[in-house]
C-alpha cells in the first residue's frame, strides 16, 4: 500500500511553499497532499518550474501516488500573501492548514503529518481561535490530539537528540526538569531508535549545569536528572526496550562522544542546549520530531525566511529529510500493525 503523507506548507509569505513543493516532487512511491493556499501553491510551482499538484476537493479518496495540493480554507487574497509579509489572515491561515492536515491523519485518512515552517509571533498575534497560546506545533498538537505526553526531539544521520524541556524561558528551566520529565524525553528517544532499526541504542543524558554540577557546587539539578534516568531504565525494561543509559554527563561532552559515534542519541535539558549542536552538526538536513503523539509528525529545521522568500533559492533539503523520515516511521507503523493482525 502506498504511504500518504499531507504536510501543511506553513506560511504562504515565506518559504514553506516553495521547499514543501520541491520536497515533495522529490519522494517517490508516496502520495503526499500539501495542505495551504493554492495561490501561494501554484506561485512556487511557476518560480520553481515544478508542474502545479492537482487539485482536491476530498482528500480522503486520493488513493494514487504523487502530489496534490489541497485548500481547506478560503483564498487569501493577493494582500495576504505578499512575500515577506504576512498579515494576521495569514497567521491564521496557518494555524488552520496545521488542524486540517492533523485531522487527516488522526482520523487514519494519512499516515503521517510533515509540517511546513510556521511564524509562531504571526500566529498568535492572529486572533484565530486557540491562537493566542500558539508556542509551536509540539505544545499545540499536543493539546488538539489529547496526549498524555509528548517529546520534542531532532533526528539527523548523524546525531539524534529528545529534549526535557522545550519552549520556556530560560529562567523557567530548572524548575521544569524534573525526574518525571528525565524519564519521559529518555522513554521516547529511546522508542524512536527502536523504530529506527537500533536494537539497543545507547544514550547520554546531558547535565544542566557546567561540568554536570561538580557534585553539587554548581547546582544541585544533576542529583533530579540522575532519579530520572532510573525512572527511565524502569520504564523501558516494563516496555521490553533494551537500551544503554548513561549519565547525567557534561554537555559538551556528551554531544562531543554523540558526533563522533559513541552514543545513537542525547537527551537535552533545555532547547538550544540540543539545538545549537544538531544545527552545527546537521542544519538544512536535520528533523524535528514529535514522540508520544497518536500520530506520526515530522518537520523542517528552520523558520520562514521571510527576508529571503521572494528569491525562491531555499534549501528544500530540510523538508526532503522530514518527508523521508515520516515515511520511513509510518512504512514501520504500517508492518508492526500488519504484523499483529
Amino acid at each position: 500500500m502506498t504511504t500518504r503523507l499531507v504536510v501543511s506548507v506553513g506560511c504562504a509569505c515565506g518559504i514553506g511553499p516553495e521547499v514543501s513543493l520541491a520536497g515533495a516532487a522529490s519522494l517517490k512511491r508516496a502520495t503526499v497532499l500539501l495542505v495551504g493556499d493554492a495561490g501561494a501553491i501554484n506561485r512556487a510551482s511557476r518560480a520553481l518550474g515544478i508542474t502545479s499538484p492537482a487539485r482536491v476537493r476530498d482528500p480522503a479518496r486520493v488513493t494514487a501516488e504523487g502530489v496534490f495540493q489541497w485548500q481547506p480554507t478560503r483564498s487569501l487574497p493577493p494582500r495576504d500573501r505578499v512575500l515577506g509579509a504576512p498579515t494576521a489572515a495569514t497567521g491564521a491561515a496557518q494555524l488552520a492548514w496545521v488542524d486540517a492536515a492533523c485531522d487527516l491523519v488522526a482520523t487514519g485518512a494519512f499516515d503521517a503529518m510533515v509540517t511546513g515552517p510556521v511564524s509562531k509571533d504571526v500566529i498568535a498575534r492572529s486572533g484565530a481561535p486557540g491562537s493566542a497560546d500558539f508556542l509551536g506545533h509540539t505544545e499545540h498538537l499536543q493539546q488538539r490530539l489529547g496526549a498524555a505526553e509528548v517529546v520534542m526531539a531532532f533526528w539527523s544521520a548523524r546525531l539524534t537528540t529528545a529534549l526535557v524541556t522545550t519552549h520556556l524561558p530560560l529562567a523557567n528551566v530548572p524548575r521544569a526538569v524534573t525526574a518525571v520529565a528525565v524519564a519521559r524525553a529518555t522513554y521516547w528517544l529511546a522508542n524512536l531508535l527502536h523504530r529506527l532499526g537500533h536494537e539497543e541504542p545507547r544514550l547520554a543524558i546531558a547535565a544542566l549545569n557546567p561540568h554536570a554540577g561538580e557534585g553539587g557546587l554548581l547546582g544541585r539539578e544533576e542529583s533530579r536528572i540522575a532519579s530520572g534516568i532510573e525512572l527511565a531504565r524502569a520504564r523501558l525494561s516494563r516496555a521490553g526496550m533494551s537500551a544503554r543509559v548513561a549519565g547525567p554527563i557534561a554537555a559538551e561532552t556528551a554531544f562531543r562522544l554523540a558526533a563522533a559515534g559513541e552514543h545513537d542519541g542525547v537527551v537535552a535539558m533545555y532547547h538550544d542546549q540540543a539545538t545549537i549542536p544538531m544545527k552545527l552538526l546537521a542544519f538544512g538536513r536535520e528533523v524535528n520530531v514529535s514522540l508520544g503523539l497518536p500520530i506520526i509528525r515530522t518537520s523542517v529545521d528552520h523558520g520562514t525566511a521571510y527576508d529571503r522568500a521572494a528569491r525562491f533559492d531555499a534549501d528544500s533539503r530540510g523538508m526532503r529529510s522530514a518527508l523521508r523520515l515520516a515515511h520511513k516511521l509510518a512504512a514501520r507503523a504500517r508492518r508492526e500493525t500488519s504484523g499483529r493482525a
